[in-house]
């Protein structure tokens, strides 16, 4: 429809989208101290996800966000009451920008979540045991003009991941640095 209005627009598909129901930005997933699934959140991952984009200019936002916008056509949440979603300015999401209106923090979360593991000991105390930051917003695709080829958007919603450094260190090292409630990340080598 925003084609035969002279609206530039495009389908978008995402792999791997996070479905962040909670919008605490993050997939959670919950196991007792038997590793057991606790079934405690809705979040979920799919294997891909589909929308559309849009070029407006956005003179509610200001000028910065002017461009490609997220229209989502099969909500699976509501917004503000009612199953919509968008325009969310694809640059407010790649900048994190998830105070604006339009469902910016769930599309950034589709492309950005990360995906969490926590033991839960008790309803007052869990502890998470796992995140994974490079899981969600893979491969974001749209069409090229004129042939069947893909081309990849991904740098429109998210920087480059970081790469991670491997590192070692002693055992007593890491003893006590867990003694010292010190939050460390290790990397085995």
């Amino acid at each position: 429809v925003l084609r035969c209005l002279g609206i530039p627009t495009r389908v978008i598909t995402n792999f791997n989208s996070a479905h962040d129901t909670n919008i605490n930005l993050s997939i959670d997933k919950y196991i007792d101290i038997s590793g057991k699934n606790l079934h405690l959140s809705e979040d979920s991952v799919w294997n891909f996800h589909v929308w559309n984009e849009s070029w407006f200019t956005r003179r509610d936002l200001g000028s910065f966000y002017d461009g490609w916008q997220v229209l989502d056509a099969t909500p699976q949440e509501k917004s503000k009451g009612i199953y919509q979603c968008g325009p969310a300015s694809t640059r407010a999401i790649k900048e994190g920008d998830v105070n604006l209106d339009y469902d910016s923090p769930f599309v950034f979360a589709a492309v950005n979540a990360d995906c969490v593991t926590w033991i839960r000991y008790s309803k007052k105390r869990k502890e998470r045991i796992y995140s994974n930051t490079r899981k969600i917003g893979k491969f974001i695709s749209t069409k090229a003009v004129g042939t069947n080829s893909r081309v990849d958007v991904t740098a429109n919603y998210k920087y480059p991941e970081v790469k991670e450094i491997s590192f070692k260190i002693s055992y007593s090292q890491y003893k006590n640095s867990l003694m010292d409630d010190r939050k460390i990340l290790v990397t085995a080598v």
